[in-house]
């Protein structure tokens, strides 16, 4: 059996960020969050960065580029996380929110991680 992945869609770590994406935006559309328009338009940007990116490297071609490109969207998660902090401290989100929306920012880190490193494993054996 063939093992390949043909589209982006079938990548778990593209499925993943795209339903974190989603959790992100409901979240900062709501609430005091949806107030502060700059700290909503920041977070939504790094959360949409984040399948975008692992499906723009994807569809490159090229193991090099798609390594780039899954370096970046973990990056953009990281900066959603660090985000996801700022909105506790100032109260925009409640303790329960933050922790399950944390810690799918992890899962989808991890996820990508552990993809870039299969990656950068197969354009080493060349």
């Amino acid at each position: 059996m063939d093992n390949r992945i043909e589209r982006f869609e079938d990548l778990i770590a593209w499925q993943k960020a795209r339903l974190w994406t989603s959790d992100i935006y409901r979240m900062a559309l709501e609430g005091q969050f949806a107030r502060d328009i700059v700290m909503s338009r920041q977070i939504r940007s790094a959360a949409l960065s984040v399948p975008s990116n692992i499906a723009e490297g994807f569809e490159r071609g090229n193991r090099n580029e798609f390594h780039q490109f899954l370096s970046i969207a973990k990056s953009s998660a990281a900066e959603v996380r660090s985000d996801l902090y700022t909105a506790l401290d100032i109260g925009y989100l409640e303790e329960k929110r933050f922790t399950l929306l944390l810690g799918e920012g992890e899962e989808v880190a991890r996820i990508i991680g552990g993809l870039r490193r299969a990656v950068n494993r197969q354009r080493t054996k060349r």
